[in-house]
C-alpha cells in the first residue's frame, strides 16, 4: 500500500474553527481515517494511504468552506463530513449548507444539515402531504415548523395550525389539575419552544391572538375543514387509526400537511394499533404524498444522542429475532 503526502492551505482565521479547540477535530479525523496530520501556520500536511489522504483532504476542504461561510464548526459537522467521505456524496455537505429555510429571531439560519434532512425539506416543498418518520433529534418537527413559518411570512398560507395528541393518544385530561389550557400546555410545549425560537414570543403572541397561529390538541381538529393553512401533526405515532383518518380528512384547499413521528416511541396501550403505522401502509401508493425516513445518521443534537439512538436500534433489531423464533415455536412451526 503506497503512502503519499499532500498539503492543504487553511486560512489562519479559520484554522482553529476547522481543527477544533486543542485540535480535537483534527485528532478525530486522524483516528477515523488512519492518517497522520500535521498542522502549522495555516497549512495542514496529510500523510497516509492514498484513499485515506483523499478522504481527509475532502473533509478538511469541506469544513474550511463551511467555516468561510460563517458556520461555527461542530462535532456533528465533522462526524457528518467524515461519514460522507466514505461515499460519493462528499461534496453534498456544501450544497446542503446553501439551503437556508429561514432565520431565527436572533438571525441564526435554519437549514438542513444532512442529506436525509435535505430530502425531507425538498419533499415538503414539492408534496401536499409529507410524512417525516425518524428517531428523536433528526429535526423532523423543527424543520417542519421552519418551513411553515417561512410559508406564512411569504403569504403562501394564511395561518399555521400545530397539533399533537395531548396525552397517550387517548387525550385523557380530566384527571389533571387546572383548566383545559393548563392541562394541555405541557404536551404542546415543544411546539411553543420552536415557535418562540424561530418567530419570537412577541410575533407568535400577536399572530396567535388574531387566530393566525393555532397550537391545539388533536381532538380540536374534529369537525373542521382547514383551508389555506400549513398544518403540522407532531407525535403521530401516538394517534389511533381513527384519529389519523379524522385528521387527514380535515385538509382543505390551499393547505399543506406535515405529519411527523417516531415509530419506536409509541405511548399507545399495549396491542393498540398506531394511526401512523396504518397510514404508512394505506397511503403509500397515493401521488402527492411524500414519505421521508430519517435515521440515526440524521441526528443533529449532541453527538452522544446519535450514538444512543444507534445503540437502541441495534438492540431492538437483535431482540426482535428471538421473539419471532419463540412465536414460531408456540405455533408448532420450525424456527
Amino acid at each position: 500500500m503506497s503512502v503519499i503526502e499532500t498539503m492543504i492551505d487553511i486560512p489562519a482565521e479559520h484554522e482553529r474553527n476547522v481543527c477544533g479547540q486543542f485540535d480535537v477535530y483534527l485528532k478525530k479525523i486522524e483516528r477515523t481515517l488512519h492518517v497522520t496530520i500535521l498542522a502549522r501556520d495555516g497549512q495542514i500536511k496529510l500523510i497516509g494511504p492514498d484513499q485515506a489522504v483523499r478522504q481527509a483532504k475532502s473533509v478538511f476542504n469541506n469544513l474550511a468552506e463551511l467555516s468561510k461561510r460563517g458556520n461555527t464548526i461542530t462535532e456533528q459537522n465533522v462526524d457528518y463530513a467524515l461519514s460522507l467521505s466514505f461515499t460519493e456524496n462528499d461534496g453534498q455537505i456544501l450544497e446542503i449548507d446553501k439551503d437556508i429555510i429561514c432565520r431565527t429571531i436572533t438571525g441564526k439560519p435554519v437549514k438542513p444539515k444532512t442529506l436525509g434532512q435535505k430530502q425531507y425539506v425538498d419533499a415538503i416543498r414539492k408534496k401536499m402531504i409529507v410524512f417525516g418518520i425518524g428517531p428523536a433529534g433528526t429535526g423532523k418537527t423543527y424543520l417542519a415548523m421552519a418551513m411553515a413559518i417561512q410559508a406564512f411570512k411569504n403569504g403562501e398560507v394564511g395561518r399555521i395550525i400545530l397539533t399533537r395528541p395531548a396525552i397517550e393518544a387517548g387525550e385523557k385530561l380530566g384527571f389533571l389539575p387546572g383548566d383545559l389550557q393548563s392541562k394541555i400546555d405541557p404536551y404542546l410545549r415543544p411546539l411553543y419552544d420552536a415557535l418562540y425560537q424561530i418567530m419570537g414570543a412577541e410575533s407568535y403572541l400577536h399572530n396567535s391572538e388574531k387566530g393566525l397561529i393555532e397550537v391545539a390538541p388533536l381532538a380540536y381538529m374534529r369537525g373542521r375543514t382547514l383551508d389555506n393553512a400549513y398544518i403540522i401533526l407532531d407525535e403521530a405515532q401516538n394517534t389511533t387509526p381513527a384519529q389519523m383518518k379524522m385528521f387527514l380528512t380535515r385538509i382543505g384547499f390551499g393547505s399543506k400537511v406535515i405529519v411527523t413521528g417516531d415509530q419506536t416511541q409509541k405511548d399507545l396501550p399495549s396491542g393498540a394499533a398506531s394511526g401512523l403505522d396504518t397510514a404508512l401502509k394505506v397511503l403509500k401508493k397515493i401521488d402527492d404524498i411524500g414519505f421521508c425516513y430519517l435515521t440515526s445518521s440524521d441526528v443533529v443534537r449532541h453527538p452522544l444522542v446519535q450514538k444512543i439512538v444507534q445503540a437502541y436500534d441495534d438492540y431492538e433489531k437483535k431482540s426482535a429475532k428471538p421473539s419471532s423464533i419463540r412465536a414460531g415455536r408456540q405455533k408448532g412451526t420450525r424456527p
